[in-house]
């Protein structure tokens, strides 16, 4: 992917929770998930237990789809990043940086215990009504 927009990149920092779209058998599903992000890699870093019904479809069909979403009533200020991307889960130093940033990010998290997963996306579309009404700005791998 060429060098992703500051403003996406200011977006997705300044939010924590994305929503997950999977699919399985036809049948699409969707969960909100804490998350961090790793800008040199151009990851979303989550954790969650595989048992999970999106962790189990995600494993099975790992092409996933997301949105971060912006909550506001001005029609004038909506933003949104939708994004598409592959599942997986890290090792290594990969998974060590996973790790680090996801803590820093939720110290809570040591508690859980549940695996970190990675999405690498491939595509973005962000919304940003400051810049004129539907004003997208779009990107692919």
């Amino acid at each position: 992917m060429p060098p992703i927009d500051p403003r996406i990149i200011t977006f997705i920092r300044k939010r924590h929770v994305l929503t997950l779209a999977t699919c399985h058998e036809r049948q699409p599903y969707c969960a909100s998930l804490f998350y961090a992000y790793l800008k040199t890699e151009n990851l979303f870093i989550f954790t969650s237990d595989a048992a999970t019904r999106h962790l189990a479809e995600a494993l099975q069909n790992p092409a996933v789809a997301g949105a971060i979403t912006l909550d506001t009533k001005t029609v004038g200020l909506i933003r949104g990043l939708q994004f598409q991307g592959a599942l997986f889960r890290p090792s290594g130093e990969l998974a060590r940086r996973a790790r680090r940033a996801y803590l820093r990010r939720f110290p809570f998290a040591l508690l859980g215990g549940t695996p970190l997963w990675a999405i690498r996306p491939t595509f973005f579309k962000y919304t940003d009504n400051r810049l004129g009404f539907g004003k997208k700005i779009t990107q692919l791998e």
